[in-house]
């Protein structure tokens, strides 16, 4: 009998991880999930290998899923990765494909995407193109998360980075991006 391909499902959200965990399996799958990078670490230390994985980017304990990207890949060049993440920015985008992963999706994605994400070995050349600007919000937003990952994540260091108090960092995070 032929063996399902391992999914590794890596997300802080332990309901949203369990219903795409379960979206995931009916669609032949065998999902591990995780709920923390320090989770992950210790199932592929305990020798799993999954052939695609599943990070969601803001996680607890401080690491973020950045750092698991780049474990992953690390493992295996040929294993499919998305990055899945409600605090989409350009900055957080490039590092994630720059560190190996396979696509970039901004949360609430569900399991098709994903599967299509999954599928998209190369750019398009066709995607869309905007017109319409940026705004001052949203690029402040993207400085931040740029500024934010140059640190490592640290917010400390991103506050002194950015000239501003950390507690007034921590506000602007614990907001949702804008989006345009």
């Amino acid at each position: 009998m032929m063996s399902l391909p391992n999914l590794l499902l890596v997300d802080d959200d332990v309901v949203f991880c369990q219903v795409l965990a379960n979206a995931m399996q009916k669609r032949g799958f065998d999902v591990t999930t995780a709920n923390s990078v320090a989770q992950a670490k210790i199932l592929l230390d305990e020798g799993l290998l999954p052939d695609y994985a599943v990070v969601d980017l803001s996680m607890p304990g401080g690491a973020s899923g950045l750092v698991l990207v780049e474990l992953l890949h690390g493992f295996s060049a040929e294993m499919r990765i998305v990055v899945l993440t409600g605090y989409a920015s350009v900055a957080t985008a490039i590092e994630a494909i720059k560190l190996g992963a396979t696509h970039y999706l901004a949360k609430p994605a569900n399991a098709d995407e994903i599967m299509k994400a999954f599928g998209k070995a190369s750019g398009d050349a066709d995607a869309g193109v905007s017109d319409q600007r940026v705004s001052v919000r949203r690029l402040e937003w993207e400085h931040i998360q740029k500024v934010l990952a140059d640190c490592d994540g640290n917010i400390s260091a991103a506050a002194r980075e950015l000239g501003m108090h950390r507690r007034t960092l921590q506000r602007k995070l614990a907001k949702r991006p804008v989006k345009n």
